[in-house]
């Protein structure tokens, strides 16, 4: 069985983001980066997938040439190769733009089996695994809380438990090829080992382009613009009330029904 985990590489959650001067994106220099913490979830499923039931575990990345930190880790871990789609751009912002070009680099391979986080820590939209599913042709299920494999081996068919609201969960079964976005807390992410370390940099990563995609221009054309990027400014106002006692607390009563809307 081929299994994909798509993995994204984020600012760190203790790594302050400053904002360009023209308000078009972050300054990426700045910061440091770290696995996407939904994704490493859904590596450790794929890793605990394969040592029950044998298999290929291969990473894939969108992103600048910084993006390798991610995958060294993840095939330190355990995944067995990687393919990284070298973008420059800021086109990484969008879903749509990271879906297709990923359906394009990995449609050839027919894996047996794809897993996303549930969301991305940055941006947080929860829309590439959903996109990339249907670009595939794939069924999905989204907010997976747990992989049940019947019989012991994971062919055909199999059921899924999905995280609803009002703390509900729902039993799926989906025939396989299929994509999962994976739901945190579903496992506990391992630690790189020595060995695993030591592993990784004879393990293979496949490097790719857009241009090697031969992808045209209206294919990975933005869905999606940022206007602007700023940071939320806080104002107070502060509004006397006049008249009598009774016409005071009238008034205020009115304000607190319609528009802080307490009572």
């Amino acid at each position: 069985m081929k299994i994909l985990i798509c993995l994204k590489q984020v600012p760190a959650k203790d790594s302050p983001p400053r904002i360009h001067g023209d308000s078009t994106w972050i300054r990426e220099d700045d910061l440091s980066y770290e696995i996407n913490e939904p994704d490493s979830y859904a590596l450790e499923e794929a890793l605990q997938l394969k040592e029950k039931h044998g298999g290929e575990v291969v990473v894939c990345s969108v992103g600048p040439a910084r993006v390798q930190q991610v995958i060294r880790e993840a095939l330190a871990k355990g995944a067995d190769r990687a393919i990284h789609i070298e973008d420059n751009s800021r086109s990484k912002a969008d879903s749509l733009f990271t879906a297709r070009i990923m359906a394009e680099a990995v449609r050839p391979e027919s894996f047996d089996l794809i897993l996303t986080g549930l969301q991305s820590d940055d941006l947080g939209l929860g829309q590439t695994g959903v996109i990339l599913a249907e670009l595939l042709g794939m069924p999905h299920a989204t907010i997976i809380m747990e992989v049940q494999v019947p019989d012991g081996h994971l062919s055909g068919q199999f059921k899924v438990k999905r995280e609803l609201e009002g703390g509900w969960f729902q039993w799926v079964e989906i025939p396989l090829p299929a994509l999962l976005t994976i739901q945190s807390g579903i496992n506990k992410p391992r630690y790189a080992t020595l060995k695993g370390i030591k592993a990784a940099r004879t393990k293979e990563i496949r490097h790719l382009t857009t241009e090697q995609l031969q992808l045209k221009p209206t294919d990975i054309l933005e869905g999606q613009r940022l206007r602007r990027v700023y940071v939320p400014t806080k104002t107070k106002k502060t509004e006397f009330l006049e008249g009598s006692p009774q016409e005071v607390a009238t008034k205020l009563v009115e304000r607190l029904q319609r528009e802080v809307r307490l009572l």
